[in-house]
């Protein structure tokens, strides 16, 4: 699946997308995944709190299932002005 990242989650892991291979099952298996390949990734999933996640163009949860998806985007929360 594509996975990209916006913002300072892209400044932290250092790329602004990528291919991943994964059997997760749901977004946190897939942070957790992230989080376990370098310090990099460690770092930009640290505090999930700080996040929001896009499954196929879509506002999601990080409990939703990845079945079927094809592009999970990780961005911080937008501000309105």
């Amino acid at each position: 699946m594509n996975v990209i990242y916006f913002a300072w989650v892209r400044e932290r892991i250092g790329i602004p997308q990528e291919t991943v291979e994964t059997n997760a099952a749901t977004v946190n298996d897939l942070i957790a995944e992230l989080r376990a390949r370098e310090a990099r990734y460690d770092a930009a999933f640290a505090d999930i709190t700080a996040l929001r996640v896009a499954l196929d163009q879509e506002l999601s949860d990080f409990d939703s299932s990845l079945a079927g998806v094809r592009e999970v985007a990780f961005f911080p929360p937008m501000t309105g002005g």
